[in-house]
C-alpha cells in the first residue's frame, strides 16, 4: 500500500491536519517523508491514531500515551496502567452518579427555592470544599 498524504490521513482519522502536526511534534507519529510540501505517512499511522484517540477518550494524557509506543514497533501498553485508569474511571463514574442524582433531585424538589433544598445545599457545600467533580478542560492542539 502506498503512503498517504497528510490531508488523506486527517480525513480518514477525523482530525485536522494541525492535530497531526502537533502529534508529530510530541513524537506520537512520524511521517515517512514529503511529496512537495505535504507530509506522507505509512497507512499504519491510522491504527496508531486510533490508539491515541482511544487513550484520550479513556483520559490518558498525550505524555502517557507516548510512553505506550515503542519507537519502531508495536504498542507496549502497561496493563497495570490500564487497570489504574479503569479504577480512576470507576471513581469518576461514581462521583458523577452522585452529582447527577443530586441535580435530578434539585430539579424536582418541592422546596420553595433551591437554596432551601437540603440536597442542593449539600451539593453546594461539597462544591465549596472541592468535593464535587469538575469537568476536565482539554487543551486544543496547537496548530
Amino acid at each position: 500500500m502506498t503512503d498517504l498524504d497528510i490531508a488523506e490521513v486527517a480525513r480518514r482519522a477525523g482530525v485536522p491536519a494541525s492535530t497531526l502536526r502537533f502529534y508529530e511534534e510530541k513524537g506520537l507519529i512520524a511521517p515517512t517523508g514529503r511529496r512537495g510540501l505535504r507530509r506522507q505517512f505509512d497507512p499504519g499511522v491510522l491504527e496508531r491514531l486510533a490508539l491515541i484517540a482511544l487513550g484520550r477518550t479513556a483520559g490518558f494524557s498525550l505524555d502517557e500515551i507516548a510512553h505506550m509506543f515503542a519507537p519502531d514497533g508495536p504498542p507496549r501498553i502497561d496493563r497495570r496502567m490500564l487497570a489504574d485508569k479503569a479504577e480512576e474511571l470507576d471513581r469518576r463514574i461514581s462521583e458523577l452518579g452522585v452529582l447527577r442524582d443530586s441535580l435530578r433531585h434539585a430539579a424536582a424538589c418541592p422546596a420553595p427555592s433551591h437554596m432551601e433544598c437540603p440536597t442542593f445545599r449539600g451539593l453546594l457545600d461539597a462544591a465549596a470544599s472541592g468535593g464535587v467533580p469538575t469537568p476536565r478542560r482539554r487543551m486544543p492542539p496547537a496548530g
